[in-house]
């Protein structure tokens, strides 16, 4: 203790600090006690040794106490005041300027920005931007005096006033996923503006797209005189976001499907899983089945939703992840070019059998995606002749595969396919997907919520 208040000693000799300021430069011993409560008590031990040191003859030891006294001791002060009846003014603590003993002061400013605002959340998460010249004063005094066990003023900033908006608020404080961001941002003077980040807040479902030519986001194109214009009247996310970005009372939102059908297909089954990130929410507190309600009957023999549920920013990168090894069924109506026979579907069925396909990138899809082969498995091919020149097929397949190119070839970039093993053209008339199996249903989407 004795080497702890010659440090102490030497400290306030040259600065006048604010209780806080002196013990965060300590914040790491002791336990169960605020910086504020840790300068204070030893202000006041160092004090008291001051007064021993006088009271043995040493007559400097006042000009010490005089300025921790200045630094709004009360233990300096009424020792100050009993010892030479003097009286000294209250200084500007030199580190923070003030601020720390103004934080009651700045949570009634944060409660009248969310007064403001009224963004609904349940947990909150506290920021501080500090000026550049009080955390340098800060480095430079650590270095002067050789300090190890201190923690940042913005740490304790964000601490102290976390701790006294909960109990204001009676919110939970979160680091890890708050529903709202409060960043305090600081001028040398205090507190200078409270800026709100509302989290995103994410919606999952299953679509089922009904009606084909709806493209799952809004198409745009350049028309021969150069103007944007949209390539289709609706598209499945506008049918889906848009009534719960109103719902939300959000600014804008970003859809996030597990893979994407063709415009021409339909998407029937038990749906696509897809997730809404709605940004900067008013309300996140949403009327999940009153919202499913109001969507389907918007969208009334388009676009289907179920299952609406909350989920989170990592069930989006899952969901990404698994659109490309989850195992998809499609049904298709294949027209081929000489007559199928009998012998020719059996030969599809036992062919397509648990095998893989070298899939080069599609020509059609080349201008958005890198020209590579990919390897997609195909596990099962149920074949059924509707008249001579046409088949329907039942394919099991891995994610991501390209049927349209299974089934035509695509010039030989598909191989094996349907024309090559048949020996004759065949290009897909109509493609449904018909399943999207469990790995991506509800049961999954549950663990991220």
């Amino acid at each position: 203790m004795e080497n702890l208040l010659i440090v102490i000693k030497q400290i306030l000799s040259k600065y006048i600090l604010c209780d806080s300021c002196l013990g965060r430069q300590f914040a790491s011993l002791g336990y169960g006690i605020s910086n504020s409560e840790r300068g204070k008590s030893l202000k006041n031990a160092l004090t008291m040794e001051l007064h021993k040191e006088y009271l043995n003859g040493n007559e400097n030891a006042l000009q010490l106490i005089e300025r921790i006294a200045k630094s709004g001791n009360e233990l300096a002060r009424n020792l100050l005041k009993k010892i030479c009846n003097k009286n000294v003014d209250l200084h500007t603590c030199e580190l923070c300027n003030n601020i720390m003993l103004k934080l009651d002061d700045y949570v009634k400013k944060i409660i009248e920005k969310l007064e403001k605002e009224k963004y609904e959340f349940d947990t909150f998460l506290i920021g501080s931007r500090i000026p550049l010249s009080i955390l340098c004063k800060e480095e430079e005094i650590r270095a002067e005096f050789k300090l190890e066990y201190g923690e940042s003023i913005k740490r304790e900033i964000n601490r102290e006033i976390g701790k006294r908006l909960r109990q204001v608020i009676g919110k939970n404080y979160d680091p890890e996923n708050p529903d709202l961001k409060i960043l305090l941002v600081f001028n040398e003077e205090g507190l200078a503006d409270v800026e709100l980040e509302p989290s995103p807040l994410f919606i999952y479902g299953r679509y089922k797209k009904l009606a084909r030519g709806i493209p799952q986001n809004k198409w745009i194109i350049k028309d021969e005189h150069g103007n944007y214009i949209r390539k289709y009247p609706d598209s499945i996310e506008e049918y889906i976001a848009i009534p719960i970005l109103k719902m939300a009372e959000g600014v804008d939102y970003k859809f996030h499907g597990a893979g994407r059908e063709d415009v021409d297909a339909r998407m029937l089954g038990n749906g696509r899983p897809f997730v809404v990130e709605i940004r900067k929410p008013k309300k996140r507190k949403l009327d999940l089945k009153l919202l499913e309600k109001i969507i389907n009957e918007n969208a009334k023999g388009k676009v289907e939703v179920l299952c609406l549920s909350y989920g989170s920013r990592k069930l989006i990168r899952e969901l990404k992840k698994l659109a490309e090894i989850s195992i998809k069924t499609y049904r298709a109506l294949v027209k081929v070019s000489r007559r199928i026979t009998d012998e020719d579907l059996k030969k599809l069925e036992n062919f397509f059998n648990n095998i893989v396909i070298n899939q080069r990138t599609p020509r059609r899809v080349l201008h958005r995606r890198v020209d590579k082969v990919r390897k997609k498995k195909v596990y099962s091919i149920k074949a059924r002749k509707v008249d001579d020149h046409h088949i329907e097929l039942i394919i099991r397949c891995q994610g991501g595969l390209y049927v349209k190119e299974l089934i035509s070839g695509d010039e030989g970039r598909t191989r094996p396919s349907i024309a090559e093993v048949l020996n004759t053209e065949a290009v897909c008339e109509e493609l449904d997907v018909i399943n999207i199996e469990d790995i991506t249903i509800k049961s999954f989407a549950e663990q991220f919520q």
